[in-house]
């Protein structure tokens, strides 16, 4: 590991002192490092150069919207390949909140994401993607007779 110094004001150290005490970090390595990963995770996805990533969308729709409610079904049945699962909550005579997790290719990810939020009647929509590697590799679970081929994707650091 290696050792940086760097120069803050002191309002800034203060704020970020209270920010550490809050989030609870030990020191103020463990904070930067935590912003640091955080914001190049942000960049790389930004600019492409995160290909694959796994994600959650959140959002609140009416549900007596004309069809869709249809439609949003529809949509994330005609994406198959990328959604995990969806949680759907009723939250008042007329708004639902639904949750979808995702993963795959970022790009196709931000595209549904946007398609999504963009439908009318969808009132309020997130899209919250972490950056993940692929990793493909042979393996054998436990108790299992045979190795099975299997994708795996771990959170980039």
């Amino acid at each position: 590991m290696e050792r940086v110094t760097i120069s803050l004001d002191e309002e800034l150290l203060k704020e970020f002192d209270r920010y550490i005490a809050q989030k609870k970090y030990e020191n103020r390595s463990e904070a930067i490092r935590d912003l640091l990963r955080e914001r190049l995770q942000q960049t790389r996805l930004a600019g492409g150069k995160s290909s694959h990533a796994v994600g959650c969308l959140s959002y609140v729709y009416n549900h007596h919207q004309r069809q869709l409610p249809k439609r949003l079904t529809q949509s994330q049945h005609d994406h198959h390949d990328f959604i995990l699962s969806t949680l759907h909550v009723h939250l008042d005579h007329e708004d639902c909140l639904e949750i979808v997790l995702l993963k795959g290719k970022a790009s196709d990810l931000t595209r549904f994401a946007e398609a999504t939020v963009a439908e009318p009647g969808v009132r309020h929509g997130r899209l919250n993607l972490v950056a993940a590697d692929k990793v493909r590799g042979r393996h054998r679970h436990k108790g299992a007779p045979d190795e099975t081929p299997h994708t795996h994707f771990s959170p980039s650091s």
